[in-house]
């Protein structure tokens, strides 16, 4: 039993390894907790375009939120 769940862990573990290299590949910008994240809403039936999408609203409001803070530095 012990050994099943450690070779079932190792499997979740060699596929985050897989699924960060290719975020990293195409640039994404996710960390390992990020990926993480969502895979697991992709896992619960999030779609994934509509994530895609959220993230990216996401950033761009964060990077708007940024922009006057660098004006007054």
């Amino acid at each position: 039993m012990a050994s099943a769940a450690n070779a079932n862990l190792n499997a979740v573990r060699e596929t985050m390894d897989v699924l960060l290299e290719i975020s990293r590949l195409l640039n994404t910008g996710l960390d390992m907790e990020s990926l993480s994240i969502c895979v697991r809403l992709c896992e619960q039936g999030i779609n994934p375009e509509a994530l895609s999408a959220v993230i990216k609203e996401l950033r761009k409001a964060s990077e708007t939120l940024k922009a006057p803070e660098n004006c007054t530095n």
